[in-house]
């Protein structure tokens, strides 16, 4: 498809490098904004920028912020004592839509892959480490994808953290395994969360 102006080619391109979106379905976003109002297409456009200058990330989670701590680490109501540990924010976000956890997170950034070159110190480790020697941290749960990479993720986490007094728990087993969180329904993701199993009975129930 040949377009008649280089300027619409090339919002066009640079709206295919979004994910799932393709030719189609970018020219028809490029067309709503060249006839879009002038005030829109702005507003559109600074917010964006906007997002990507000023957002930063949480020192004590890694959640993205608008300060210093996110919306859940400076919430007084959340329990400081129960930390859910995600790869990152799309599993954080997936569980927040549940209502079933009221607790605080750590964004560790994704999980040990040796193939994909991913080792733990590219991953938040040491600040997860640091969370629960410094605060009054009770449980870790861990809600990480259910795969040899997530396993593996765990089963260093939890050799990390044994010689602290801190509960290591694992979402229950109505994830399957090899899916990702973000793509579970609410329901079953908030009854694994319900459900969390002591990882040392996650231990057992996955060798059988």
């Amino acid at each position: 498809m040949t377009l008649p102006s280089k300027l619409i080619e090339e919002a066009v391109s640079q709206f295919m490098t979004l994910p799932g979106i393709g030719r189609k379905t970018a020219l028809r976003l490029a067309l709503h904004l060249l006839y879009a109002e002038s005030d829109k297409v702005e507003r559109f456009g600074e917010a964006v920028l906007k997002m990507r200058r000023q957002l930063r990330f949480c020192s004590r989670c890694h959640n993205i912020a608008d300060g210093d701590l996110c919306v859940i680490c400076s919430n007084p109501s959340r329990n400081s004592g129960l930390i859910c540990v995600v790869e990152g924010l799309r599993d954080l976000i997936a569980i927040e839509n549940t209502g079933r956890f009221n607790g605080q997170y750590h964004l560790l950034g994704g999980v040990i892959s040796p193939v994909d070159g991913v080792g733990p110190e590219d991953l938040n480790m040491d600040s997860l480490v640091s969370r629960v020697a410094e605060r009054s941290v009770q449980e870790l749960l861990m809600a990480i994808g259910p795969t040899m990479e997530g396993d593996t993720t765990i089963f260093y986490i939890n050799k990390l953290v044994e010689s602290y007094n801190v509960k290591v728990t694992v979402i229950a087993r109505g994830v399957a395994f090899g899916g990702d969180l973000e793509y579970v329904d609410d329901l079953t993701l908030g009854r694994s969360i319900a459900a969390r199993l002591p990882y040392e009975k996650y231990l057992v129930n996955g060798t059988e």
